[in-house]
């Protein structure tokens, strides 16, 4: 790419394409319909959609799609062409409002949890001005929502919107009593995405990684990542190639992706880009997962999104640097000089401390699947229990409000290292906490529970609507206060008093966390079926339900589609390591313990029987853990379909959690013992060490 700023963002429908085409009049009403809110006529939508279409046929589009993100965690698109049959049977292109305000998907086919029949098949999707339309391969893309004929949320995008209007609302409610008049407020997020790279030759001979995008089996290599050498070091040509052709086409795309680097685990590197607004953030990361993949088809790799697609090394999660802001682009959460004096900027700390405590079972619920079970807790990501990392300054100042003393402000102190010719520079007020799940890092917060793979937009709606909810309960009290200062100096001091439990800066890997955190009596949800059993309790309906984000309906609705898709993804990697086992691991295990016995036989003719040789050490073990093996994948077999049977979605999860995946888990020792043991000619997959080693 020659010319970024010329080329960044030039397959966009943004402002700029916007003010070149559209008349005046119709350029302003577009753009005060995205910053505040107001709904579009069709009238202006026509001349919209026309424009839109002479951009994207410019660009050498001739088709166009409602792209919509539906429960599968994927995105979905449905094209059609501009072409429409004139009288005197010309073809012209042609794009309406009424076609771009509204599409018709098939609803039934699509995860509903129950709100769709297979009969009912109608279900529409509606634009979502305040995402940019944009080209992709071809066609342009035109962000929507996705709902039912009767009018539910079907997808990812409508909640989060919704929640967004939740905070916007309760948050100008704060500022109002703070004297800050504001035209409106938003949440912004920059994710940070973690990946694998993997040689596309080793990608397809793995079962595992093609039917779950996880290895089911496979022993550690002599080397993982002990020796910290792959974080952050020098980029591999090809992996750099990559990232360079990453970089272009999501540039293209106007995703300011910013940094690249290698991970701590081998093969494993991170994208991060530059916050955005968060419904635009939630679009972009869709994008930037899709294109990743594509991208690296291209230079013959996978790029594998799984939370945990190898054993014994860290796993890839997805940070989620979430802040409230301004429409002025002020940002609620920056402490100033002196924080302990700044009490709007407490209020809305103290709004995330009290909604992180009251709803830390709808923080798990949000980041909960069956790949992330794999990751947390597991000595490289948070725990399943939430907490927040504050950092020395902010917690003693916390401390010396809930005390009522006085706080003995520390001057910025620089970093001093003993080389003169390096520069001073100032130290920031928060150490960092890698280890922390919801930590304050300066002016955001930053939620690193997140899986790599998952949509952001579930989190994100929780934190909204939480913080909200935070936020509204304090206007309540402070709105009609007689004594505004000495009630909202007690109301900062109450939910400190409160909601203290949920602070935490220490190790958040450590066992002796987990102890304190259940004699602070944390939630310690520690699978996706124990996550989502409260998600649908009636505190977070009310929740939900009085914030207009999510009816009851809805939530129950999402409750089946995602224990839904747990037992599926744990029946498919049984199925998958069961098929594995019969077609390709016994088989290679019997072979080897043939071509070891026609050794042992020709060297005993030849020298007579002597002491137990190596060989037949082997084969006497091999033979025991195929025998084990059988039997236990037998015993896996009739629990899949033991599971298969039960008709309560509690109860089927329940078999997969403590029955399937125990099995598995079981069988899994064995066969990397068997790995192992036998000869690489004989192992049907590329090792561990092919595949982290070899790009």
């Amino acid at each position: 790419m020659k010319n970024l700023p010329e080329t960044f963002g030039c397959n966009v429908f943004s402002f700029k394409a916007m003010k070149e085409r559209l008349p005046e009049n119709i350029f302003l009403k577009v753009r005060e319909t995205i910053s505040e809110g107001h709904r579009l006529d069709l009238e202006t939508a026509n001349f919209v959609a026309d424009a839109m279409k002479d951009w994207a046929i410019e660009k050498g589009a001739t088709h166009f799609t409602h792209w919509f993100q539906p429960m599968t965690g994927i995105t979905a698109e449905k094209h059609d062409s501009f072409i429409s049959v004139a009288e005197d049977d010309k073809v012209i292109m042609n794009f309406s409002g009424k076609e771009l305000f509204k599409g018709e998907p098939d609803a039934s086919s699509f995860p509903s949890g129950g709100l769709r029949a297979t009969f009912e098949a109608r279900g529409y999707t509606a634009w979502d001005p305040t995402s940019p339309a944009f080209i992709k391969e071809g066609v342009l893309c035109i962000p929507t929502a996705f709902m039912s004929y009767s009018g539910e949320a079907l997808d990812q995008k409508t909640p989060l919107l919704r929640s967004m209007q939740a905070i916007n609302r309760q948050s100008k409610r704060i500022m109002k009593l703070f004297g800050n008049e504001t035209g409106g407020v938003k949440t912004t997020v920059g994710a940070e995405q973690e990946y694998f790279l993997i040689d596309k030759a080793d990608y397809d001979k793995r079962k595992d990684l093609i039917f779950t995008n996880r290895t089911l089996f496979g022993c550690k290599p002599p080397k993982g990542q002990e020796m910290d050498d792959h974080y952050f070091g020098s980029i591999r040509p090809r992996v750099a190639e990559f990232m360079a052709d990453l970089d272009d086409e999501l540039w293209k795309l106007g995703v300011p992706s910013k940094t690249e680097h290698n991970e701590v685990a081998p093969s494993q590197h991170e994208l991060a880009p530059i916050f955005t607004t968060t419904n635009i953030a939630s679009d972009q990361n869709q994008l930037t997962m899709e294109i990743m993949q594509k991208v690296a088809e291209r230079h013959g790799l996978v790029c594998l999104l799984h939370e945990k697609p190898f054993a014994g090394v860290n796993g890839s999660g997805k940070h989620n640097n979430w802040s409230i802001c301004t429409n002025d682009g002020d940002n609620l959460f920056e402490p100033g000089d002196t924080p302990y004096d700044n009490a709007q900027f407490l209020l809305f700390l103290c709004a995330v401390i009290k909604a992180v405590d009251d709803y830390q079972d709808l923080l798990r619920v949000s980041v909960a699947t069956a790949g992330n079970d794999h990751r947390l807790g597991a000595n490289e990501a948070p725990p399943a229990v939430l907490s927040i990392f504050m950092g020395d300054e902010l917690s003693e100042i916390l401390d010396a409000i809930e005390n009522g003393s006085a706080y003995d402000k520390k001057e910025q102190s620089l970093m001093k290292v003993g080389v003169h010719v390096l520069p001073k520079f100032p130290k920031d007020m928060t150490d960092r906490n890698r280890t922390s799940p919801f930590a304050f890092t300066g002016n955001k917060f930053e939620f690193r529970m997140l899986g790599s793979a998952s949509t952001i937009s579930s989190a994100n709606t929780v934190l909204n609507t939480i913080v909200a909810e935070s936020l509204r309960s304090y206007a309540d009290r402070l709105e009609n206060s007689a004594d505004f200062e000495e009630d909202l100096h007690k109301l900062i001091r109450k939910t400190i008093k409160d909601h203290k439990r949920i602070i935490f800066n220490g190790n958040g890997y450590g066992d002796e966390w987990l102890k304190e955190a259940e004699v602070r009596g944390l939630l310690n949800l520690k699978t996706t079926p124990d996550a989502l059993n409260t998600l649908v309790s009636p505190k977070n309906i009310e929740l939900f339900e009085f914030h207009k984000v999510l009816s009851k309906t809805e939530l129950e609705a999402r409750y089946e589609v995602y224990m839904e898709n747990y037992c599926k993804t744990i029946n498919i990697e049984g199925l998958t390591a069961s098929e594995m086992i019969r077609r390709d691991i016994l088989p290679a295990i019997s072979s080897y313990i043939k071509n070891l016995s026609e050794t042992v036989t020709l060297r005993n003719s030849a020298l007579g029987s002597s002491k137990k040789s190596y060989e037949e050490a082997v084969i006497t073990r091999l033979t025991d853990i195929s025998a084990n093996v059988y039997n236990l994948t037998n015993n896996l077999d009739e629990k899949l379909i033991t599971a298969k049977d039960v008709k309560n979605i509690k109860d089927k999860a329940e078999v997969y959690k403590s029955a399937v995946i125990s099995l598995m888990d079981k069988i899994r020792v064995l066969v990397d013992e068997a790995e192992r043991l036998c000869s690489a000619e004989f192992w049907p997959y590329p090792s561990y060490g092919k595949m982290l080693f070899s790009i």
